[in-house]
């Protein structure tokens, strides 16, 4: 009886030890994802820096939920997602070193939770890969730490996509949840981005996929129920606030901006109108590389019989790109953002078979090429994002420059900015910002003067240019190369 004891005690033993083993060795392939994604967040805080000052497009989701500085104008195509994740940090503190620091960490840990969501799907070594191709790129290090969409949106594409797969082989029952979530996400952040890259998903879905339909269906309007309620109640419906947000973005149809996108990968965040040089062929040449590794990846993917696994984040990819190639006039790299995180998982796979070729004779020539194509490639996207960051901190610190020299003219909060800039230096001077027309149009001139009536209100323009008529008869103040004309309130003479 002791004997039979014992033995069951062993067996037990060794049942408890294997089970332990298992769990161990399951947990081992989110260690290098963990290790990426910690890099990931220390190259943000060490190359963008978290003192880096708001831009622009951040200064009008932040404001939204600060109460530090009033809210500026939200227009037709933003959403709030943005603002919404900012606001753990931005609703009680007005320190940018600490919101870049949250956004830095928020990401990392979002890249990671992505490429869990591929676990299975393609071996660790891949994700590891694709998660550093997509993490090193100069747009993502830039704008991993700042209060901007398209991160996100990558981010959503990424989880929902990869959560796809798994629920279609029916890997893990969690995955409906990562789908959902991934889609809300995504839709949380730009509906009309989320869209285009689940077109590949709900197609699946309703052609083979049916269940996988609740789950797509579900995130999508969690995510833009917000939106669309906004569009009902400041923008006069649906269908009003498409055409505002076409408007704005210059009319959405037909139009070829892939040069746009080859100009702004030197470091323009914005590039409209885009104009000027090409930047050197060194800088864009992965972006021609980038398609022939994802080809190479689809083959790869075809002789092992897992095509599915790569159709659908390249086809995902392509919808989520298309719009921004070939339906708008003008540029910037963020808007590419959910198509690299796509396509790095196809490419990183393609990368592997050549440092892995069955030719062992070609394999030291084919790894030490990869080996030094990577290497420049490194290179190459650190110079680009010092150069941006260097530049932007330019930018914002002339902002911050023209806020003091406003405050010495008297114009402190509480005050309205109208003309060029007047949403950043109004920011930066804690004075609302006001246009009456334009993209931003948000008051009228008699609003304009009505304002002047009780609070200093400052029209800026470049140095020479014309003043609308509202304000030529304001004294005018030349602060570095801005005309600033300044209607103090009565009773403000004196605080200057």
């Amino acid at each position: 009886m002791t004997d039979g004891a014992n033995a069951l005690l062993v067996r037990r033993r060794r049942r408890d030890h294997a089970t332990s083993s298992g769990a161990r060795r399951r947990r081992r392939p989110d260690r290098p994802l963990a290790l990426l994604a910690a890099v990931f967040t220390l190259a943000q805080l060490a190359l963008v820096r978290p003192v880096l000052g708001l831009g622009w497009d951040e200064i009008v989701y932040v404001s939204q939920v600060t109460a530090h500085h009033p809210a500026a104008f939200f227009s037709a195509p933003r959403s709030r997602g943005v603002s919404l994740l900012v606001a753990p940090v931005a609703s009680w503190s007005s320190s940018v070193p600490l919101l870049r620091v949250y956004l830095a960490l928020l990401s990392g840990l979002a890249l990671y939770l992505a490429l869990r969501c591929w676990r299975g799907l393609f071996p660790t070594r891949v994700l590891v890969t694709a998660g550093a191709l997509f993490a090193s790129l100069w747009v993502t290090l830039f704008y991993g730490p700042q209060a901007m969409p398209n991160y996100w949106v990558a981010i959503g594409a990424l989880t929902a996509a990869g959560c796809f797969l798994r629920a279609r082989a029916g890997r893990s029952p969690r995955a409906l949840w990562g789908i959902a979530a991934g889609t809300a996400l995504m839709a949380w952040m730009r509906p009309t981005d989320a869209v285009w890259a689940s077109v590949p998903l709900l197609v699946l879905a309703l052609v083979r996929h049916r269940r996988l339909l609740v789950p797509l269906a579900a995130g999508l309007a969690a995510g833009a129920v917000p939106w669309v309620i906004e569009a009902y109640a400041a923008f006069g419906g649906l269908g009003q606030r498409l055409a505002e947000a076409s408007r704005i973005q210059g009319g959405l149809g037909w139009q070829i901006a892939v040069d746009d996108q080859l100009r702004s990968l030197g470091g323009r965040a914005l590039c409209r109108p885009c104009t000027g040089p090409m930047p050197e062929p060194v800088v864009f040449a992965w972006w021609f590389v980038l398609p022939v590794l994802a080809g190479l990846g689809l083959v790869v993917a075809g002789r092992a019989r897992r095509l599915e696994r790569t159709l659908v984040p390249l086809a995902c990819a392509a919808t989520a790109a298309l719009p921004y190639l070939f339906m708008i006039g003008y540029a910037a790299p963020r808007f590419l953002q959910p198509a690299y995180a796509l396509l790095a998982i196809p490419v990183a796979d393609g990368l592997w078979y050549l440092v892995r070729t069955p030719r062992r004779t070609w394999r030291p020539v084919a790894a030490t090429l990869v080996a030094l194509g990577l290497a420049g490639h490194l290179a190459v996207q650190l110079a680009v994002v010092h150069g941006a960051v260097t530049r932007n901190t330019a930018n914002r610190v002339d902002w911050d420059r023209t806020a003091g020299a406003l405050h010495r003219l008297g114009v402190r909060p509480p005050c309205l900015l109208t003309g060029h800039e007047a949403i950043p230096i109004g920011y930066y001077t804690g004075c609302s910002s006001g246009a009456t027309s334009g993209n931003n149009e948000n008051m009228t001139v008699a609003g304009v003067l009505d304002t002047a009536a009780r609070v200093p209100v400052a029209h800026i323009a470049p140095a020479g240019g014309a003043a609308p008529r509202y304000a030529r008869d304001w004294p005018v103040h030349r602060v570095s190369d801005l005309d600033v004309r300044i209607a103090l309130a009565p009773g403000r003479e004196g605080d200057r």
